[in-house]
């Protein structure tokens, strides 16, 4: 008698615990998702791509319990000019949301239109995750495609007058959120995207990206302040000539957050720039667990990605950061750069990195760095002996370590609010 297989069992008991949608124009995606969910089965540690990151907690049908996290502090990006389109626990939101129409962008949610036969997303919705499952299998990605509950739809035909604004409310202790939102940024439109807050106990969310020649768009997410929550999101993006993807993340807080980016550079002279600023303290009996998974592939030629994170960790706090170019045969005069660092406030932290590169093409300059280690002593001592006192100047230091992900936002007000919540967070535990 064959024994069960533990993973493909893990990987059933989460299938039955979900709720499918068998009509409408995402059934054909859907079901294939499935197909591809059971074929590769969830994750686990024997994962090469989970061996530093436990997935344990992401896959079970039972939701984690998370505390809501209160606080007086104003929501980031708030003073912004923007159009919001707020979500509750993983659901939208339409009172507490801005009017959806807006001059040159298309917008919808998924939940409400999804039953139609015909829709433009139709050839978007888990296209892009699907084509980012090779050579890498990405499982809960497939789980979301098939699984979704709601997401935005948003068809870019010109240039809106002010940024798409996608704000997360945690509610619920209990609360498993799937969202899957879908971006068309057509030829010659651009647009910038914000995101902010902890949107579920649980978050599992895609955003599929997809940029016709000469489209930009930026992309500038503040993870929420929740101590419990857990997330996984993917970002599934398609570049074409001439286009360009900026993409930052901020994290502070959470028990568990992998964030997974996957890009492909399609058309010749595209530009990807992926960053992130990570400030993560695991006191108090707390956990703190941060992974940063990225693969960009240049299947171009004349084309460029930068990968630039920093993470600033403290009392067993534990980031990770996995990352790789991978240039095709053909994509010549490509320029890669990556680098990942690590600041270790005290000696119970952890950074753990793998990066890599692997290049078929022979005209290239790509280059790759990652450094782990502790505050400059010798700066320190400078402030001190100038009057600073010692937390401060730590945090000071801290803030100019993190200064070059920071840097990789394009508009620099928003890079100045993302400074000032770091510099907020850290006087906090002084």
């Amino acid at each position: 008698m064959a024994l069960a297989n533990p993973k493909q069992t893990a990987t059933e008991a989460r299938i039955a615990a979900l709720t499918i949608p068998e009509s409408g124009w995402t059934a054909p995606a859907r079901k294939a998702a499935l197909a591809r969910l059971r074929k590769e089965g969830l994750p686990d540690r024997r994962d090469e791509y989970w061996k530093f990151t436990r997935p344990d907690s992401l896959v079970t049908p039972e939701v984690p319990k998370a505390a809501t996290f209160t606080h007086d502090e104003g929501p980031i990006f708030g003073e912004r000019d923007r159009l919001k389109i707020v979500f509750v626990d993983g659901v939208f939101d339409a009172d507490a949301s801005d009017d959806l129409s807006m001059e040159g962008i298309e917008i919808g949610m998924l939940a409400a239109e999804q039953g139609a036969d015909i829709h433009w997303a139709r050839d978007l919705y888990g296209t892009l995750e699907e084509r980012g499952q090779d050579p890498v299998d990405r499982p809960l990605a497939a789980l979301n495609t098939a699984a979704a509950t709601d997401g935005v739809l948003i068809r870019v035909t010109g240039k809106p007058s002010k940024p798409v604004s996608l704000i997360y409310r945690h509610q619920s202790d209990t609360s498993d959120a799937v969202l899957h939102h879908v971006l068309r940024v057509e030829s010659g439109a651009a647009l910038t995207v914000l995101e902010n807050g902890p949107a579920a106990a649980r978050l599992n969310k895609v955003m599929e990206i997809d940029i016709a020649d000469g489209g930009t768009l930026h992309h500038v997410r503040a993870q929420g302040r929740d101590h419990d929550r857990r997330a996984v999101t993917h970002i599934f993006a398609r570049l074409g000539r001439e286009s360009v993807l900026k993409s930052f993340t901020m994290t502070a807080n959470g028990r568990l957050t992998r964030n997974e980016a996957i890009v492909e550079l399609t058309g010749d002279d595209a530009v990807v720039h992926i960053a992130g600023a990570c400030v993560g303290d695991g006191a108090n009996g707390g956990e703190f667990h941060h992974d940063d998974t990225v693969f960009i592939t240049h299947n171009a030629e004349n084309c460029e990605s930068r990968q630039v994170f920093k993470k600033v960790l403290r009392n067993g706090a534990v980031g990770v950061f996995q990352g790789k170019i991978l240039v095709k045969a053909g994509a010549q005069k490509t320029d890669g750069y990556q680098k990942s660092q690590s600041l270790l406030l005290d000696g119970d932290s952890q950074f753990l990195a793998k990066p890599e590169l692997e290049i078929y093409a022979d005209d290239v300059a790509c280059s790759h760095g990652s450094t782990s280690g502790a505050i400059d002593e010798t700066a320190l001592f400078y402030m001190r002996a100038r009057g600073v006192p010692h937390r401060e100047a730590t945090d000071l230091l801290t803030l100019a370590f993190l200064g070059e992900a920071i840097d990789e936002i394009e508009d620099r007000d928003l890079g100045e609010e993302i400074l000032a919540r770091i510099e907020s967070w850290l006087a906090r535990r002084r």
